[in-house]
């Protein structure tokens, strides 16, 4: 499965309007092979280079497996346009935290999973939920990879 973005190539940098030091939102994303017996994706956009660990920028499942991308500045609500649920980042909020580096470049994995059912988890749920409920369910698996350094 290939995730891509209009916004960032792979390994590239990441527009500062995805970031804290920009409007802070979501870049789209492409998706596309996803195998025929998806049932729903799920995304969790983390920075493994955190000083306490991987820090969770944005949690989003039961996407429609119809979908095959979500738009920039997806709003910080619950529920997304056209299905799907957002969970809490490791900011306390709902929806998508960009990346704010304390110093040096951070990398941002963003990895979108096909799964092979409905999670069905409440709205805020957390990054720990979402992967007790995709462990064994996963079809199939992309991942894109950002940088961004403050300057």
């Amino acid at each position: 499965m290939k995730l891509t973005s209009p916004a960032f190539a792979e390994g590239g940098r990441i527009p500062p309007q995805h970031t804290c030091d920009g409007a802070d939102v979501s870049p789209a994303l492409e998706w596309s092979a996803a195998p025929e017996a998806t049932k729903s994706f799920a995304l969790i956009c983390e920075d493994p280079d955190a000083p306490a660990g991987d820090w969770v920028h944005w949690t989003v499942y039961d996407l429609p497996p119809t979908s095959t991308g979500l738009p920039e500045g997806v709003p910080s609500t619950d529920d997304v346009a056209g299905g799907g649920r957002q969970g809490r980042n490791d900011f306390r909020r709902i929806g998508y935290g960009g990346p704010c580096p304390p110093g040096g470049t951070h990398r941002y994995v963003f990895a979108l999973y096909a799964l092979d059912r409905m999670l069905r988890l409440r709205g805020g749920a957390a990054k720990k939920e979402v992967r007790a409920a995709i462990r064994g369910h996963v079809l199939a698996e992309g991942r894109l990879t950002g940088k961004y350094s403050r300057r």
